[in-house]
């Protein structure tokens, strides 16, 4: 994995204005090695513990906008809080990480960090954390609308009606269908093949001449 190792000052290019100090707090008290990585689809960020003499290491992709990178971050840094208060007796995203990360985003929330819409959203992350970042479909589309860079021509799969027809980055043309659960059931116009895909999944929307 491509990665960049950063001194604590440059980290402040990542985060909202008024949060690096407390995180840096964190980070030297528990002697945190932090990676800002390059990009990577499957995870946002991710924790590994202190053993054998290391530190404990967290990396958080650095494609992420402020919001989102804070956001990332206190995630792995609940990690990093339960194994120094239980080790490895609980589960990874069971009760206790949930209490310790919601511990934390009500601590943030109270410095005036965070607008009010995404305030509004990390609501449900106090009550119930999901156990990674991508399954919180609600609270990834107000915090992606803060990105610096627009794409344009390029949508939210939530934001299309249904019967819509969009194309994914690979070329494939699809039609939206309804929502199950948390994800949208697609039709692949070519195969006639069905997929689920994420809400948040950005796509091109494409216009049927005539209509």
């Amino acid at each position: 994995m491509a990665a960049i190792e950063h001194p604590l000052q440059a980290l402040a290019q990542y985060l909202p204005a008024g949060s690096f100090d407390d995180v840096v707090k964190y980070l030297y008290q528990y002697k945190v090695h932090l990676t800002v990585a390059k990009s990577r689809k499957s995870v946002l960020g991710d924790y590994r513990h202190s053993m054998h003499g290391h530190n404990h290491r967290i990396s958080v992709n650095g494609n992420l906008n402020q919001y989102e990178f804070l956001i990332t971050l206190l995630h792995e840094l609940a990690h990093l809080l339960c194994f120094e208060t239980y080790k490895n007796s609980v589960d990874p995203h069971g009760k206790e990480w949930k209490s310790i990360y919601s511990r934390l985003l009500v601590e943030f929330i109270g410095k005036g960090i965070f607008p009010a819409e995404i305030v509004v959203a990390l609501q449900q992350s106090i009550i119930s954390p999901a156990a990674t970042a991508n399954g919180e479909t609600a609270l990834l589309m107000v915090l992606r609308r803060y990105n610096p860079t627009k794409k344009e021509g390029i949508y939210f799969l939530a934001d299309l009606p249904i019967d819509a027809l969009f194309m994914l980055p690979n070329g494939k043309v699809f039609r939206k269908g309804p929502l199950r659960r948390k994800r949208f059931t697609c039709v692949e116009l070519k195969t006639g093949f069905v997929y689920t895909m994420s809400a948040i999944a950005e796509v091109k929307r494409l216009e049927v001449v005539g209509q």
